[in-house]
């Protein structure tokens, strides 16, 4: 007769390290859902809940809650009244503060709003997604949910941007991964030589699809760009020269949002500029249900009023020093 094999305590704790291990990893790494855990273990889903629970009453998960970020709700009531904004996030500042640690805490701010909207987007929505260094943060600063499925598109044609990391196709790519979705590029551009040539490759069947595709968006993630040297996104990418900026701004130009370029009022028509980009107009950016902004600085709060005015957005997320700014400005324009 073949003796019974038998188990030390630390061998059957080894074996169930390990599983709960597996069920946490694919719960919380994954985003598989209980059920779907039950199926591959060939267990049930109440077992898959209690091993869990107890994945973290041993210390094998860990959950961090972030203390949020200290905001001031008292400017954003003011941009709201001021603007017909649906919601606003301002990041009360101090002094001490680097700019990276101000555009990384209203990336927060902005993802919270995101973290709070993107169940209550319609079955099959899309998202649209600008480009820069705001919208960067945001996105890296949203929490991860692969079981939401939500697709991304790219609104306005490619940057490249000195990092790419901040460009369109990349975040697009970054925020589906997150959301669990597919992403869709736009095969262009963002700027091309001649309003010709753009005529042309918004003729192509697949820029016309993707131009659809980016206009029936549910919300739409963008940043907001200033033509002042000191913080001008397109003269960094090596898009427009000092000379070319100085030109903008004779011409009334204060900022862009999408690559479109406006004045302090928000009007965009007459500048020739705005015929040589390729993504969604202005005007099909306004006919977006959600449309979120990120942008800080004092040089782009005449950018950032522009916006506001020409009704470009629904959500802003910025600092208090901006968001002064702006309110100081439309006392004085």
């Amino acid at each position: 007769m073949t003796n019974p094999v038998t188990h030390t305590g630390e061998e059957i704790r080894g074996d169930r390290t390990e599983l709960l291990v597996t069920v946490a990893s694919l719960y919380y790494e994954l985003g598989q859902n209980q059920q779907q855990i039950a199926d591959r273990l060939e267990t049930s889903r109440s077992s898959v809940s209690r091993m869990i629970k107890e994945a973290r009453d041993l210390g094998i998960v860990e959950i961090r809650i972030h203390r949020p970020v200290n905001r001031s709700y008292q400017l954003e009531q003011m941009l709201i009244d001021r603007f017909g904004l649906t919601d606003a996030y301002v990041l009360l500042t101090n002094p001490e503060q680097r700019e990276e640690e101000r555009l990384a805490g209203v990336g927060r701010l902005a993802a919270s709003y995101l973290d709070r909207v993107l169940g209550l987007l319609p079955s099959g929505a899309c998202i649209g997604i600008a480009w820069g260094t705001g919208v960067h943060a945001a996105i890296s600063a949203l929490s991860e949910d692969r079981n939401q499925q939500i697709d991304v598109v790219q609104i306005l044609g490619s940057v490249g941007a000195a990092n790419p990391l901040i460009d369109g196709p990349d975040l697009a790519r970054l925020l589906a991964g997150k959301l669990g979705g597919r992403y869709f590029d736009l095969h262009a551009p963002v700027f091309v030589e001649q309003p010709a040539l753009r005529s042309l490759l918004l003729n192509e069947p697949s820029m016309r699809e993707g131009l659809q595709r980016a206009r029936s968006v549910a919300l739409a993630i963008t940043g907001i760009g200033t033509v002042q040297e000191e913080a001008a996104s397109f003269l960094r990418a090596g898009h427009l020269n000092p000379q070319a900026l100085a030109d903008l701004r004779s011409q009334g130009v204060v900022g862009e949002t999408c690559g479109r370029f406006f004045d302090i009022h928000g009007r965009f028509e007459q500048f020739a500029i705005n015929e040589r980009v390729i993504g969604i107009d202005l005007p099909d950016l306004r006919q977006i249900p959600r449309v979120i902004a990120v942008a800080r600085g004092l040089p782009k709060a005449k950018s950032i009023l522009g916006a506001l005015r020409g009704r470009y957005l629904t959500v802003l997320a910025t600092d208090d020093e901006t968001a002064q700014a702006v309110l100081e400005l439309a006392e004085k324009e």
